[in-house]
């Protein structure tokens, strides 16, 4: 095996400040996770432009400090003693960690890392991260405002979401050896409030089909979410390679979903296909933005005469409702959503049911009154 060079290297984060670590290479093996690495964060932060000579003295004994620990891990990998590893990791910056793995997650993880930034008051080592510490953290997210807003408070089915992002995310760090135990075990989640799903009638559907719109573009990922109950990030997402002749006939789309990260392979009917406009390569809705859909879509329903208060994702919520109205059996509908329980496709039923119940009421045979209207 050849001998392993550890250089000090630099980082420097969006925040201005630059972190110190080591460079393992060729990479080293740890004896006791069995996982590679090449990095290790020193905790360790300096000055990105010294201005005085006080910070330039500063600068220079962190350096010195950060050179004798390098020393010390060049010599430890010659006699092949690996404990440090294992400490050093809980010396690392967890914000840090969180802030470098959130482009491989859903953009939801950001939002969740600022949450956490302002309660941590931006500085959290993985030693800090305690049951306690956590719990805190789940308090903070019950009475938190919004990130954008001084005045609007997160809704309690927001703060469940983040809640459960953040688990998600102490359960990557547990995983990946930064954290000595699986908090999870001991960390309640934050209960979510019972909200009515708005959706659209296929009567409004047609209104908004029928209603000119100032993005084109706009209107066709809409409708093509109504048709298939895609999410804005998978639309996005949606290139002309995803498409493929479904075995049956016509076309499907073989995509993996953001939010669940799973596999579908989604026949869509010839109507959807064709809001795709002329198959080419690369992005299929290209010129869609998600500040369009934030800015312009409420103005184009509004437009269509539609008065309930409809985001992008209820589109979504349209496309499971029209589905079980019109007889597709619940097992389908949860296939076609990708929902990895059924009985989150349950709520669409109980709206459809609902439905079903009033337009019982709304036929009457004679003009008079039945005995509970004369009370």
């Amino acid at each position: 095996m050849s001998a392993t060079k550890v250089t000090l290297r630099k980082r420097l984060y969006p925040s201005g400040k630059t972190a110190l670590y080591l460079d393992f290479y060729p990479e080293i093996r740890n004896p006791h996770t069995n996982k590679m690495t090449r990095r290790e964060y020193l905790g360790i932060y300096i000055i990105t432009n010294p201005q005085t000579p006080t910070e330039r003295k500063l600068n220079k004994a962190k350096m010195a400090q950060a050179e004798a620990i390098r020393a010390q891990r060049e010599l430890a990998i010659i006699n092949e003693q690996f404990g440090f590893l294992d400490k050093t990791k809980a010396k690392m910056d967890a914000l840090d960690y969180f802030y470098s793995i959130l482009r491989s997650h859903h953009e939801k993880w950001a939002i969740v890392y600022e949450h956490f930034k302002i309660y941590a008051q931006g500085k959290c080592r993985f030693e800090d991260l305690d049951v306690d510490f956590c719990n805190g953290f789940r308090e903070y997210l019950s009475t938190a405002k919004r990130i954008k807003s001084d005045h609007l408070k997160l809704s309690q089915n927001s703060a469940a979401s983040y809640w459960s992002t953040f688990r998600a995310f102490l359960l990557q760090a547990y995983k990946e050896g930064y954290l000595k135990e699986n908090l999870n075990d001991k960390l309640e989640k934050l209960e979510t409030k019972e909200t009515r799903r708005q959706y659209l009638t296929l009567d409004e559907v047609r209104k908004l089909a029928n209603t000119p719109c100032k993005f084109p573009v706009l209107k066709q990922a809409s409708l093509f979410s109504c048709l298939t109950g895609l999410r804005i990030s998978d639309i996005l997402a949606l290139e002309w390679e995803n498409f493929q002749e479904y075995p049956g006939g016509g076309w499907c789309f073989n995509i993996s979903t953001e939010k669940t990260d799973s596999e579908t392979l989604n026949p869509i009917s010839d109507e959807a296909f064709q809001l795709c406009g002329e198959p080419g390569k690369g992005k299929v809705f290209k010129g869609l933005t998600r500040q369009m859909v934030n800015g312009h879509l409420k103005e184009w329903i509004s437009a269509a005469g539609i008065t309930k208060y409809i985001t992008f994702h209820c589109f979504r919520h349209t496309y499971a409702t029209l589905l079980i109205a019109g007889g597709t059996d619940i097992y389908t509908v949860s296939k076609m959503l990708t929902h990895k329980n059924v009985a989150t496709t349950q709520i669409y039923a109980d709206l459809v049911s609902e439905k079903k119940r009033n337009a019982a009421s709304v036929i009457k045979i004679t003009d008079n009154p039945s005995p509970k209207d004369e009370k």
